[in-house]
């Protein structure tokens, strides 16, 4: 009987791998979403106390 090779080729690649993989390809494009997304958060919660500031104190 013959042991079974455990060598990975490059099409036999894990899912962990895979995922690590998508990730290095794309973390630029997530950082900056992820800043776009932080920015646009805080200037609707600036914009939103600047007008519940205004109807309290007006």
């Amino acid at each position: 009987m013959k042991g079974k090779c455990n060598a990975q080729g490059p099409q036999q690649r894990t899912r962990s791998r895979r995922v690590r993989e998508w990730f290095a390809r794309r973390r630029r494009v997530m950082a900056t979403s992820l800043l776009r997304g932080t920015c646009y958060g805080a200037g609707t919660g600036i914009v939103g106390l600047a007008f519940w500031w205004l109807e309290n104190n007006l």
